[in-house]
């Protein structure tokens, strides 16, 4: 009962920031494909991409961050091998309309996603990935990578990842420069501190300038886009990223 709740309740909020917006993108940052039926995973995206009106992004990895996995039981074993095979289901489905796959860990027959939504096609997937091997997926399926801080959210700290995904790319022929490049960043805009010792990494900190040009200096590394972990994530932290954002714009 728990197990379904966690998964409802992760639609449910999903659909409900996109029927309650109108403009602003909606998706999942990185889903754990271990925890979902592919099948089904593809669906709700088509489903959530039509309640937004075309607004949907679909983030997945491998799953087992911590000890989420354990904790509600899932398997522990072969995550990039049961991951790989979801791949095999939800990209045919959500791009061509229709997927049949038979592995050793999921399988869909004769599987279509009917009824389509507005972007038949055209759902943008974003797959997260650290390793030379999920970064081959990503380079072979997604639209945008993903990857996020581990022990620092500096950019320095993600060069040679950036490498590596550009030697994924030359291995699967692909355009390194057809590819988004998401990364998570923890931020700490104000003088109140404590990600570092919450095991999130070296947060990027200083003043609205400086956090702005940390941001730019991602953007000179060929990073499409960031996403933002503020700490605290409270309300007078959330509204001290004004003057960033204004720092950005000017």
């Amino acid at each position: 009962m728990a197990r379904a709740a966690w998964l409802l309740g992760m639609r449910l909020v999903t659909a409900a920031v996109a029927a309650a917006t109108s403009r602003i993108e909606v998706g999942t940052w990185v889903l754990s494909a271990l925890h979902r039926n592919p099948g089904l995973t593809a669906k709700v995206a088509e489903t959530i991409d039509e309640i937004s009106g075309g607004r949907f992004l679909l983030g997945l990895g491998s799953g087992h961050a911590g000890k989420q996995g354990e904790a509600f039981g899932y398997p522990p074993d072969h995550t990039i091998g049961r991951y790989e095979e979801a791949l095999q289901i939800i990209v045919p489905l959500l791009r061509e309309g229709s997927a049949d796959f038979h592995g050793q860990f999921h399988t869909a027959v004769d599987l279509l996603a009917r009824p389509r939504g507005p972007r038949q096609g055209r759902i943008p997937i974003m797959l997260g990935a650290h390793g030379p091997r999920t970064m081959r997926l990503a380079a072979r399926h997604a639209d945008i990578w993903s990857a996020y801080a581990t022990e620092s959210s500096l950019p320095t700290a993600f060069e040679a990842m950036l490498e590596g995904l550009d030697a994924a790319c030359a291995d699967v022929g692909r355009d390194p420069g057809s590819l988004g490049r998401s990364i998570g960043v923890v931020v700490e805009p104000t003088d109140e501190s404590g990600a570092e010792a919450a095991d999130m990494g070296v947060p990027i900190q200083g003043t609205a300038t400086e956090i702005a040009e940390t941001f730019q200096a991602f953007a000179r590394m060929g990073v499409t886009r960031l996403e933002v972990l503020l700490w605290p994530d409270v309300g007078p932290v959330v509204e001290s990223m004004a003057p960033v954002l204004a720092a950005l714009d000017g």
